[in-house]
């Protein structure tokens, strides 16, 4: 068994490659072979968000705390809100995080495939964004 104490594994800043605005990374776990997943906690600040991305084995998404938006491309934005669990199926390409005025947290759950949880593309464009305010699923 490994135990991980609350407050041993420092947060680290969401690199600005994959993000746009404030967010913070606290690592939960990256299991050892031959488990392939990893998990982190994310808070994104309002307005902050991930770049497109998609997972070659898709990701779960457990939202702890706030109010935030998500998107698959070519779908409509959906509000998620606490308590809410999202699936986003292997390689479908989106992206998530904060309302433009209220933070939210979210647990991600991701597999690794050939040792990659993730593919990075294009950050999400400010319009994109804010049409959020106007388009979203409630």
């Amino acid at each position: 068994m490994i135990l991980y104490r609350n407050g041993t594994r420092p947060s680290q800043p969401g690199p600005a490659e994959w993000f746009t605005g404030r967010v913070r990374i606290d690592p939960l776990n990256t299991a050892p072979a031959p488990s392939r997943h990893g998990c982190a906690s994310v808070t994104f600040e309002p307005g902050a968000r991930t770049a497109w991305h998609s997972h070659p084995l898709g990701q779960t998404l457990l939202v702890t705390a706030g109010t935030g938006w998500t998107q698959c491309e070519g779908e409509p934005i959906v509000e998620i809100r606490a308590g809410d669990v999202i699936w986003c199926p292997p390689g479908h390409r989106h992206w998530h995080g904060a309302t433009a005025t209220t933070a939210m947290t979210h647990i991600a759950i991701q597999e690794a495939h050939d040792g990659s949880f993730v593919t990075w593309m294009e950050h999400v464009s400010d319009a994109q964004y804010l049409s959020a305010g106007q388009d979203h699923d409630n």
